[in-house]
């Protein structure tokens, strides 16, 4: 429960928070941030990390003068950790397959596996960039995408322009206006917007099913 508690502190206070990690680590803020991004594409089991948030949060505070880190290297660096924590999770998924989803493990249900299956039935590929915008679905995504069919040529494709878009845009949007006093003042509240924006998609995706089987 502490850790919990701890987790959520963390995301709701991020601006806060990274602030002490930069004063207090210095360089190693890059290793800090680059492990962070990474667990939470690479890693299935830790889709709970903050992504969007974090990276707003830290161009916001690369932004600022006494700040010593360079924000091109930090950018540099979070792109190999979004591609690679990706390209990681697209192979332990195709190196346990299906068996993954055989019941064993309470996160990887079976219906994960169908629902995102048919999901990238209808919107192909681009279902790797989509994810990228969208909290646990972009952890999610290329675990499913190794389960399934999907090559890695075409995956790695997908990967490289989703985690161009994502980390270069919600880096370089904090980077420019995290700084301004409506932003700064009210950082807790950009961070419940961020979140808001970003779970709305599979909100809108599930209530869409939803109505669609009332009417069926």
């Amino acid at each position: 429960m502490e850790l919990i508690y701890s987790l959520v502190d963390f995301i709701m206070h991020i601006d806060k928070h990274l602030v002490d990690i930069v004063n207090d680590y210095q360089t190693w803020t890059y290793l800090i941030l680059f492990l962070i991004i990474f667990a939470e594409t690479g890693l299935v089991v830790t889709p709970f990390l903050p992504g969007d948030s974090l990276l707003f949060a830290a161009g916001a505070i690369l932004a600022k003068p006494e700040t010593e880190l360079n924000i091109f290297v930090l950018w540099g660096l979070l792109l190999v950790a979004a591609f690679v924590g990706d390209w990681v999770n697209y192979h332990v998924g195709q190196y346990i397959g299906p068996k993954a989803f055989s019941g064993k493990y309470k996160l990887l249900k079976r219906e994960y596996l169908e629902k995102t299956e048919r999901f990238y039935d209808k919107y192909g590929g681009k279902t790797i960039i989509y994810a990228r915008f969208v909290p646990i679905v972009r952890t999610f995504a290329p675990f499913v995408a190794g389960v399934g069919s999907m090559s890695y040529r075409k995956f790695a494709s997908y990967n490289v322009i989703g985690a161009v878009a994502w980390v270069t845009g919600f880096l370089f949007i904090g980077y420019f206006f995290g700084g301004l006093p409506v932003i700064k003042d009210n950082f807790t509240i950009v961070v419940f917007v961020i979140i808001g924006l970003s779970l709305l998609p599979p909100i809108i995706e599930v209530l869409r099913e939803k109505f669609s089987k009332k009417t069926a």
